[in-house]
């Protein structure tokens, strides 16, 4: 399946752009930057390949290393959510169960956008209170597009 038909497969056009709005929303209650990859198939652990789209997407390069990718291998019902080093730094273990479990609840019932949306929300709350919206000072430093895999 070509890349381009990963999001068409999952996502309507309305709904990539509530999910891209939704990055946005998230992104003005903090300075972390959140990105979203969609892949159709993972044929290894779901965290490796997080690891190695986050490396791809060049995520490293955020000035506070705060960078945030969910990453989703939708066939195969897998995702993981990791963070940069500036947050792993920062946050306790288990900091990412409450967006887990806001996306999980909605992929069970077969709303995808509807997870991804809730993961969105979760996460810009929880990088708040470490990263907090710098005003006039943030810079959009990552894409919101979301970004496709095989």
């Amino acid at each position: 399946m070509s890349a381009d038909k990963v999001k068409s497969k999952f996502l309507s056009n309305s709904e990539l752009e509530q999910v891209m709005n939704a990055i946005a929303e998230a992104e003005r209650a903090t300075s972390g930057e959140i990105r979203v990859h969609l892949e159709s198939h993972c044929d290894k652990d779901p965290f490796g390949r997080a690891t190695e789209v986050f490396s791809k997407l060049r995520m490293e390069r955020t000035t506070l290393r705060n960078g945030v990718l969910i990453y989703v291998a939708a066939h195969d019902h897998q995702f993981a959510i990791i963070g940069d080093q500036g947050i792993n730094d920062a946050v306790s273990n288990g900091f990412w169960e409450a967006t887990r479990d806001a996306m999980i609840m909605h992929f069970k019932n077969g709303r995808f956008c509807e997870g991804l949306c809730a993961g969105l929300q979760a996460a810009g709350q929880a990088l708040s209170k470490y990263f907090p919206y710098q005003g006039t000072k943030d810079v959009n430093e990552l894409s919101d597009e979301i970004s496709e895999g095989h």
